[in-house]
C-alpha cells in the first residue's frame, strides 16, 4: 500500500523529470545557444531596454532630475497631443499615405514574382531580379539626390515631356504630386528586395499541380488563379500582418529626403511631428506620439489576425 511520503516523493520525481529532460536538451545543444547569446544581449541591449524610457509621456522630464525623478503627469501630455497645432495633419497625411502604401506598394512584389515565376527565359529572369534588387541598397538620400535630379525642371522627365508636346513641372515642387511620387519611388525601391520571400513560396509550390493543370487545359491566367496564389496565401497573410504592424511608420527616411518646403504641408507625416518636438526639446509629446503610433500598430496586428482566424483557424501568426 503506497504510504502519504511515497506518494508525495513520486510526485516530485515527476515534478523533475521534465525539467531534467528540458536541461539536457539545453545542456546537448549549448553550443547552438552560445551562437544565439550575442544576437539575444543585442536584442535585449537595444530593443528592451529602451523601453523604460517611454515613462518620460507620463513625467514632466527634467534633464537634471533624470527620468527616475522627474514628476509623474499622468496622460498631460497627450492632451497636450492630441490638441496641439500639427499633430491632426499629420495623422491625416501618415494615413492617407499608409493606405496608397497598402493598396499599391505592398501587392507590387507579388506581382513582380508571379510575373517573373511564368517567364521561361533564366537570362531575362535574372537581370530583372538584379536590376530591381539595386535601388535597395541605396540610401534614401541617394535615391531622393537621384529623383530631384531625374525631376527637376531640367530633369530627363522634363526632357522626354518636352519630345511629346506636354507641359513641363519641377514635380518633386507641387504637392499635389507629391503623394505619387511617394508611392512611385517605394515601388521602385523595395519591389525587388521584398519580392525575394515570395519567390520562395513560390518555389514550394508541387510543379505537378501545374502539370496537372496544363493536362486539364487551364491557361496560364487559371494556373495563377487556382494554384500560385493558393500556394503562396499563407505567405501573403503572414507579410500582410507583419506589414500592418507598421501602418503609421511610412517611411521616415523616404519622406524627409523628398520633402520640399512646398510640399511640406502634405508631407508632414508622425515622424516627422515627433522629429520636430525632439528639436525643441519636447520629449515628453515626442515620445506621447511614438506610443500612440505604437498602439495603433499593435491593435491592427491584433485585429487583423484576428480576421484572419475567423476565415482560417490554421493562418495567422498565433
Amino acid at each position: 500500500m503506497t504510504t502519504e511520503s511515497d506518494a508525495s516523493v513520486q510526485a516530485h520525481a515527476g515534478l523533475v523529470k521534465p525539467w531534467k529532460k528540458r536541461l539536457r536538451r539545453y545542456a546537448d545543444h549549448k553550443t547552438l545557444l552560445l551562437m544565439l547569446l550575442p544576437g539575444f544581449c543585442v536584442f535585449l541591449l537595444f530593443h528592451y531596454v529602451p523601453l523604460y524610457g517611454i515613462t518620460i509621456a507620463f513625467k514632466q522630464f527634467q534633464i537634471r532630475e533624470g527620468i527616475l525623478n522627474s514628476p509623474w503627469v499622468g496622460l498631460e501630455h497627450f492632451q497636450r497631443l492630441f490638441a496641439g497645432d500639427g499633430f491632426s495633419n499629420a495623422i491625416r497625411n501618415t494615413v492617407i499615405i499608409a493606405l496608397l502604401k497598402l493598396v499599391f506598394v505592398f501587392p507590387a512584389p507579388i506581382i513582380l514574382a508571379i510575373m517573373l515565376n511564368e517567364v521561361r527565359s533564366g537570362w531575362f529572369r535574372r537581370l530583372v531580379q538584379t536590376v530591381s534588387y539595386l535601388p535597395h541598397f541605396f540610401s534614401w538620400v541617394i535615391l531622393a539626390g537621384i529623383m530631384f535630379t531625374f525631376l527637376g525642371t531640367d530633369g530627363a522627365f522634363n526632357h522626354v515631356m518636352s519630345l511629346f508636346g506636354l507641359p513641363q513641372h519641377n514635380w518633386l515642387l507641387e504637392s499635389g504630386k507629391f503623394y505619387g511620387i511617394i508611392v512611385i519611388t517605394a515601388i521602385w525601391q523595395s519591389v525587388g528586395w521584398s519580392s525575394i520571400v515570395f519567390f520562395a513560396a513560390l518555389a514550394s509550390i508541387d510543379p505537378t499541380l501545374y502539370e496537372a493543370a496544363i493536362a486539364d487545359g487551364a491557361g496560364r491566367w487559371r494556373r495563377i488563379w487556382h494554384i500560385t496564389l493558393p500556394g503562396i496565401a499563407p505567405t501573403i497573410i503572414i507579410m500582410l500582418l507583419m506589414y500592418i504592424g507598421h501602418f503609421l511608420s511610412v517611411g521616415f527616411d523616404q519622406v524627409y529626403n523628398l520633402t520640399t518646403a512646398t510640399t511640406s504641408d502634405v508631407a508632414d507625416i508622425l515622424d516627422t511631428y515627433v522629429l520636430r518636438r525632439l528639436l525643441t526639446m519636447d520629449y515628453e509629446l515626442g515620445a506621447a506620439a511614438g506610443i500612440f503610433s505604437s498602439v495603433i500598430g499593435l491593435g491592427l496586428v491584433m485585429l487583423g489576425n484576428r480576421l484572419v482566424k475567423l476565415y482560417d483557424r490554421e493562418q495567422g501568426l498565433w
